[in-house]
């Protein structure tokens, strides 16, 4: 019987092996090609002068200029791959293009500094330690403070404007995606001492989750406050199929955020709520594949298409909230079924195609006809921190792939 058993151990720990040797190899195909794709990209724009973003409807690149919001995605994504290849000519096209966006930490007029500045230069600094990107990030997180109210607790997304149904106006705007800037001051605080940027993270995510989330944990998309009183005053879900639906990419950011604040304050109401909204994710997703349709509460047809951005933010996000739980490994298998899909033909891009984007099939905002349909940097980028993270959590060293 003794020598049974130690067949069967033998067996499985030779299963073991297997499984994840097999997965090293899938890993390193999948950063190969998203290698590829990002020379290719490169060539194409090989000067910071733009950003790559996304594809027209004609299938030509589209890059924008350095005053959107999707700029620092794409210097992210050179940075992962040199942090897998270790190669410095990825190291140098990821400085490049990340020191190109230093002005934009000056940045005052709306709140995506943090997806611009921390996913270009915080990954340069957690790689190459230069002091004078966390000087980038510290002055950008100065800068996210001012859009800051004690009034309404929480930082304004946009600045004054007219609702998108062209009826309501907004005086003080605060969107879900806002929540992926807070790291951004919570870095600060941990460089600098000062709690007054965590302060502000902490209570920009209780108020959010006060007037944001729903009972079932799903979320608005907009929310507007009077700046004299700090009430709600509307609350829209514009980039979805309805104000009360749940956009798929909104709930991504959700979890995400959630789950960062508590990794930066141990406080269990952000696990609470980031376990909550994925649970809510798992439950709603109406897809074999896991990659989510746009909204959770689209009507489906073979025309409703699904979101990879959305999609890619979520396994990111899972993977990080498995390590948090006792009942994380649910997470992270729903993460690695994601993951799995993204990389089947049916989302990875050939190389030579796609533009140079290594994902297909995401949606921009749909009811308003923008991007429906077709990569998104932002979509790449968190695919390649989700591998990242899943190798980190696997034990799986780039080295030794």
């Amino acid at each position: 019987m003794r020598i049974i058993g130690l067949l069967l151990l033998s067996c499985s720990l030779c299963m073991s092996c297997m499984q994840a040797d097999k997965k090293k190899a899938l890993i390193e195909d999948d950063f190969l090609v998203a290698e590829q794709h990002l020379s290719n990209q490169l060539k194409a724009v090989p000067e910071p002068t733009v950003y790559p973003r996304t594809t027209g409807k004609d299938g030509q690149l589209i890059a924008t200029p350095k005053n959107d919001w999707t700029e620092g995605f794409y210097p992210g994504c050179l940075w992962y791959i040199y942090e897998h290849n270790r190669e410095e000519s990825w190291k140098q096209s990821a400085v490049k293009w990340t020191e190109a966006l230093e002005p934009m930490k000056k940045l005052t007029s709306h709140h995506d500094i943090g997806f611009l500045i921390y996913c270009s230069f915080g990954n340069g600094y957690r790689l190459t330690g230069k002091e004078e990107y966390k000087d980038v990030i510290i002055e950008a997180a100065n800068s996210l403070t001012t859009r800051f109210s004690e009034v309404t607790g929480c930082i304004k997304s946009w600045n004054y404007r007219k609702a998108w149904n062209g009826k309501d106006e907004w005086f003080y705007p605060v969107i879900i995606d806002n929540m992926m800037n807070l790291e951004l001051l919570y870095f600060a605080s941990k460089v600098t001492g000062d709690t007054r940027y965590a302060k502000i993270a902490t209570t920009h995510a209780e108020t959010t989750a006060k007037n944001q989330l729903r009972e079932d944990y799903s979320n608005y998309h907009v929310v507007d406050y009077d700046t004299l009183t700090g009430k709600v005053l509307h609350q829209a879900t514009c980039q979805g199929f309805s104000d009360n639906s749940a956009w798929a990419r909104g709930q991504a950011w959700a979890v995400y955020g959630y789950t960062a604040c508590f990794r930066e304050t141990n406080d269990s109401i952000f696990l609470n709520f980031a376990k909550d909204i994925a649970d809510m994710i798992m439950d709603r997703v109406k897809t074999d594949d896991a990659i989510p349709y746009w909204d959770y509460d689209a009507p489906v047809t073979k025309e409703t298409p699904r979101d990879v951005s959305a999609a890619s933010v979520t396994a990111s996000a899972m993977i990080e909230l498995s390590t948090m739980v006792p009942d994380g490994q649910k997470y992270l298998d729903y993460a690695e079924k994601i993951l799995k899909s993204l990389s089947s033909d049916a989302y990875l891009a050939k190389v030579g195609d796609n533009q140079g984007f290594i994902l297909m099939h995401s949606v921009g905002s749909l009811p308003n006809g923008s991007e429906i349909d077709t990569p998104l940097n932002y979509a790449d980028y968190y695919y390649l921190e989700a591998l990242k993270r899943f190798m980190d959590l696997k034990g799986i060293n780039y080295k030794d792939i």
